[in-house]
């Protein structure tokens, strides 16, 4: 059955899941917040900006007054870096009055407040929420625009939900499964940007994959950590928001991360880097929120740590690579027995 749904964000992503809901017959209201930019996705009936070459289909119109674009829907898809969430989720409550579903498909944890996004949500606007369901996985908007195929999760504490979401957006081309450990893929998929940072710079070092391999799996090892001592369940991390989102954060050109990363093993400076990209890093926020939740929960972070010293507290990137080879000696399967053993 066809829906009227506003996607809150015209970047890449929020544009890639246009698509999506378009070709399934929903009717999509695209909100950006400047006015040129959509004029432009009107008028070319694409977002040159954010992904050059690619047409939308018909059933996409971009708002730039959010009043009108949220007239009379029962779905809104927060597609906003998690930096302006807060911001624009006050500006909803202000103008709806009925009750909405919201799904969210950024990746990030509030620094400070140490808030994942759907916590952030709850605090903003419980009152005109229905549910809040999240879609996260391994998903390049740039693929995912050019319909090849894509698996994604979503996940919500109300199942039924969830299974709403996922009769919405999947289709031929893009498939979707449903999770209830809303913690776990939240988790997953905020802190896989750390490792890509990470994983940038070690190709930028010209370190090559058995360096890579090596960061990717123990980076796996720390996310899981973190987010079992958060209340995740430890097999949502060997799932797509897990290893799936890590795989191809860490190796693709279209990471923004990975990109970001590289540019720093390269030698560039952290502002030197942010201002080049012309899109939001997550994984630069991200790592201050993990780096506090770390201390927090008292894990083991040591990849998180480094990586926090090299963008907060100046430090040396090859300094911080030799650290974390000359720590001390481990059984590999350790800090997971720790774990396996607290949650007796």
């Amino acid at each position: 059955m066809s829906e009227t749904i506003t996607i809150l964000g015209a970047g890449s992503w929020g544009t890639a899941l246009a698509m999506v809901l378009a070709d399934n017959g929903h009717t999509v209201r695209l909100w950006g917040n400047e006015e040129n930019h959509v004029k432009e996705i009107n008028q070319d009936q694409a977002n040159n900006r954010y992904l050059p070459g690619v047409e939308l289909p018909e059933g996409i119109t971009a708002y730039y007054d959010l009043e009108e674009a949220l007239e009379d829907v029962e779905t809104v898809v927060f597609a906003v870096p998690t930096k302006a969430f807060r911001e624009v989720a006050r500006r909803v409550k202000s103008i709806v009055k009925n009750k909405i579903t919201i799904v969210h498909v950024s990746k990030g944890i509030e620094p400070d407040s140490l808030l994942r996004i759907s916590e952030m949500l709850e605090e903003e606007i419980a009152d005109i929420t229905k549910d809040i369901i999240v879609l996260s996985g391994p998903s390049h908007a740039e693929e995912v625009s050019r319909r090849i195929p894509t698996t994604v999760t979503v996940a919500s504490k109300n199942m039924e939900a969830a299974q709403g979401i996922q009769d919405l957006f999947m289709n031929q081309n893009f498939r979707v499964y449903t999770n209830q450990d809303l913690v776990g893929v939240e988790i997953g998929g905020a802190l896989k940007n750390i490792i890509a940072l990470a994983a940038g710079i070690t190709d930028g070092l010209g370190y090559g994959d058995n360096a890579k391999a090596a960061l990717m799996t123990r980076g796996l090892a720390e996310i899981t950590r973190l987010g079992v001592k958060m209340g995740a369940d430890p097999l949502t991390f060997l799932g797509l928001t897990g290893i799936g989102d890590l795989i191809v954060t860490c190796t693709s050109v279209h990471s923004r991360n990975w990109r970001a990363g590289n540019l720093l093993g390269k030698g560039k400076s952290l502002d030197e880097v942010l201002d080049s990209m012309g899109m939001v890093v997550e994984g630069v926020r991200t790592t201050k929120a993990a780096h506090q939740l770390s201390e927090k929960y008292q894990v083991k972070m040591p990849i998180t740590n480094a990586l926090y010293d090299v963008l907060f507290n100046g430090k040396d990137i090859k300094q911080e690579v030799e650290d974390l080879m000359g720590r001390s000696k481990k059984h590999e399967m350790e800090e997971l027995i720790d774990l396996v053993n607290e949650e007796r």
